[in-house]
């Protein structure tokens, strides 16, 4: 059988793009249509093809179907100079894609020797018997680059044709992360002029998109023109980024920087990082950064608050614990909330939550603590509560604020947003101490 040699990247032929290229992602797989699997790797390639400078124009998915492929093939070279495949690269039947591959670029499929000498060393590693399937991973066709696949047995395959580049790779994704970082990105850099571009994210929360936008609209406009502002928003927050492409002039990452104290002017009290992170990681920063630990008490969010906080690696040195007292008795028991208290105004109220928060505080032995208690619904309204009605409040050894909320959007976002809402409330009642 014929061997397969890889060309060296250097030799790899320059394509003259005075633009950067338009790249396409193609994730093949009939579990993605499905809902089987949720595509991630997508959400991987953009976000590391837009630090370089590259923008993806389109992200299409495709069954495992030789002639569906196909036909995507031919489209989406019409869209683009770089077409980025995942998927179908398995040692199973139902795996086709370097088969159609092969066929699609008019060549064979070869032995490429050094891959297989590494997947028999996979199977030594792991004392595994190797089979004729697991052999016929180190089949590649013969007019492909071959790109070391480090941690698993389907190799990159890298093809140049009529100046449209085809990337296929695994759809597994610490695989495919691997390939674009030691192979795809870095060729991708070498082989375009693409100009220098700069990204700074600014993290909000507590404020919607709309009126964020209305509160910077004055600062946005005045941007320069190389630099554009984009509104991420996700649940519970807002994540604004700043782009900036070059323009020919020094230190344009200072230069965006200098902008954030305007920025800060307009909607200091929202922004909670200025940087890629969550929320529950800056609020875990502000504890550190006082010295002070915090405790829970929640009813409706079951521990949902507790369970964010202690998602951050090396949360044990701030959070002491929490107590879920989805019952009275446990409210009254565990927390020391008065029997009038509920009787008078209820579980859900400001006055139960504020008691539940101050009971929390000396129970837990903390400087701060956070309560939460709300009729997630879709039962248990009352004459006065609507499903939805959440009320919060916090606990230190100054002072105790509670506020409510009314959340309309089923029991599983209200509980979500209620989680979200008391984050906020606590990083707010942070930043101010």
């Amino acid at each position: 059988m014929p061997t397969a040699h890889p060309i060296p990247a250097s030799s790899a032929p320059q394509l003259p793009h005075a633009a950067p290229p338009d790249v396409e992602i193609m994730t093949i797989g009939d579990e993605l249509l499905y809902g089987q699997v949720i595509d991630t790797n997508s959400a991987f390639m953009g976000q590391e093809l837009g630090k370089i400078g590259l923008r993806v124009r389109q992200i299409s998915s495709v069954s495992d179907r030789a002639d569906e492929i196909v036909a995507a093939l031919d489209q989406a070279r019409q869209r683009a100079q770089v077409v980025l495949i995942t998927g179908g690269l398995g040692p199973t039947k139902d795996d086709l894609t370097k088969h159609v591959l092969a066929r699609y670029f008019n060549t064979e499929l070869v032995m490429h020797e050094p891959t297989l000498h590494h997947v028999e060393e996979i199977f030594k590693r792991f004392q595994r018997p190797m089979l004729d399937v697991n052999r016929q991973q180190a089949l590649v066709p013969a007019n492909c680059e071959v790109l070391h696949n480090a941690v698993g047995t389907a190799p990159g395959m890298w093809f140049s044709d009529q100046g449209t580049i085809f990337v296929s790779m695994p759809g597994v994704p610490f695989e495919m992360k691997r390939l674009m970082t030691d192979h795809v990105l870095p060729r991708l850099q070498a082989q375009f002029h693409i100009a220098p571009i700069e990204h700074v994210v600014i993290m909000t929360a507590g404020l919607g998109e709309s009126f964020l936008a209305k509160q910077i609209e004055d600062w946005e406009d005045a941007l320069p023109a190389n630099i554009k502002l984009a509104y991420l928003p996700s649940f519970g927050a807002v994540r604004l980024r700043l782009t900036g492409s070059d323009d020919g002039l020094p230190d344009l990452r200072g230069r965006m920087l200098a902008l954030l104290p305007a920025l800060r002017e307009r909607i200091g009290e929202y922004i909670f990082a200025e940087e890629e992170t969550t929320l529950e990681a800056a609020i875990g920063k502000l504890l550190l950064a006082k010295n002070l630990t915090v405790g829970t008490a929640e009813s409706c969010t079951g521990g949902m608050v507790a369970q964010r906080l202690t998602s951050v690696s090396g949360s044990s040195a701030y959070f002491r614990g929490g107590i879920v007292a989805y019952h009275n008795d446990i409210k009254q028991q565990e927390l020391g909330v008065k029997p009038e208290t509920l009787a008078e105004f209820g579980a859900v109220s400001e006055a139960t939550v504020r008691e539940m928060a101050e009971g929390a505080r000396h129970r837990l032995g903390v400087d701060v603590a956070v309560a939460i208690s709300g009729i997630a619904g879709p039962t248990g309204a009352t004459e006065t509560k609507k499903v939805g009605t959440v009320c919060l409040a916090y606990a230190d050894a100054t002072h105790t604020i509670s506020r409510e909320y009314v959340l309309d959007r089923g029991r599983a976002l209200n509980t979500e947003y209620a989680a979200q809402s008391m984050l906020t409330m606590l990083r707010q009642q942070l930043a101010l101490g």
